[in-house]
């Protein structure tokens, strides 16, 4: 096309283009085995070691310590609101959750349907701030007693991202947490984390395949009353292979941990996306009002850029005549409208900066 594609969906999103073009070339003949990894049997050999490459290249990236395990589940991560709860809570009677914005509200909703124990509520960035700002880590109403406390570091819907990793005393319960729309995206310590859990469709790879990395001493708690196929323990006794995991999203996955490998790695993706998000805030920032983005400057997403004209027709031209320019799915969430940018590590900054110029020539027409 003479006119640059630019995805800008917050899941399923953009992909590597070198990943797309070799899965193309491997699609009907990968490695010289004269068939597709889609039809392979997922107990085979060569898949295997697609597996365990995809697991250690991930390991690598995240410097991941000896002693957590991780599985490629399936379900989405709105399957792990449960599972964590189902897994983790047995002998406990308190759950800590922390709402911030759309998708940790939805969890703390969810855990609690197949479960006894309490989901109480440690903070709620709703009453206070409107979904424009953080619950700050040190007002957790958290309980030492507590079978784990579960948050979202960056909150696709409104556009939120705690840029310092929470971090609770030794006394204090794991934490758990949902890194679907950032995960690879920066530095972290896994250490910091009792579990963190991931959909791959926004930063890893294509969806259905979810990364569930959890600290081994955990898997103490999992009862066996907890069904096999929602029970960590089994996963992990069987090697992943409890039932058929989502064997293409897995070797896409693998691919994508090999190009962030070839980029520099999380440390170089982490300045990359600082950069395409300090440029994209202060296009919105220096639009003379024209543009306008509620979130607390400190808490603004580096993978979500939400923005406004605050004129409902003007945005849905926006998105339309956006489109015609090869950017594409800039549409705000349904609930919230608007735009929305997400810029994750596959999102070059040429996107970005294609993005600035027609938010400048809008501007110019509308302004």
């Amino acid at each position: 096309m003479d006119t640059p594609i630019y995805n800008f969906s917050a899941g399923p999103a953009v992909l590597p283009e070198s990943v797309l073009r070799t899965a193309q070339s491997e699609m009907f003949d990968y490695n010289g085995t004269g068939f597709s990894v889609m039809t392979m049997s997922h107990r085979s050999d060569v898949f295997m070691s697609i597996l365990y490459h995809a697991e250690q290249d991930l390991r690598q990236l995240l410097n991941i310590p000896d002693n957590y395990k991780v599985l490629f589940l399936q379900g989405g991560a709105s399957a792990q609101f449960n599972m964590t709860v189902m897994n983790l809570s047995n002998g406990f009677k308190r759950v800590d959750s922390v709402v911030s914005g759309n998708w940790s509200r939805i969890a703390h909703h969810e855990m609690g349907k197949l479960s006894d124990v309490n989901i109480h509520l440690a903070a709620h960035g709703g009453e206070q701030f409107d979904y424009t700002d953080l619950p700050p880590v040190e007002s957790w109403d958290i309980d030492p007693s507590s079978a784990f406390v579960h948050f979202v570091i960056n909150e696709t819907v409104h556009g939120l991202q705690y840029h310092e990793v929470p971090k609770l005393g030794a006394d204090m319960p794991p934490l758990v947490c949902d890194m679907s729309s950032e995960i690879l995206s920066r530095r972290i310590n896994v250490a910091d984390f009792g579990v963190i859990y991931a959909g791959a469709q926004k930063n890893i790879g294509p969806s259905g395949t979810t990364i569930v990395i959890i600290r081994e001493d955990l898997l103490e708690r999992c009862s066996s009353r907890v069904p096999d196929v929602w029970n960590y323990r089994s996963h992990i006794d069987r090697q992943g292979m409890y039932n058929t995991p989502a064997t293409y999203p897995i070797y896409i996955s693998g691919l994508v941990f090999r190009w962030l490998q070839s980029q520099g790695g999380v440390e170089h993706m982490e300045t990359i996306n600082t950069l395409k998000a300090k440029t994209l805030y202060a296009a919105i920032d220096n639009s003379g009002g024209f543009y306008h983005n509620r979130v607390a400057p400190a808490a603004r997403s580096k993978m979500n850029v939400i923005f406004t004209t605050g004129n409902k027709e003007l945005d849905e031209l926006f998105v339309q005549e956006s489109t015609t320019r090869g950017l594409r799915l800039l549409g705000g969430y349904k609930s919230m409208g608007g735009m929305r940018a997400s810029i994750y590590n596959a999102m070059p900054l040429q996107g970005v900066e294609a993005l600035i110029e027609f938010m400048r020539e809008f501007q110019k027409r509308y302004g």
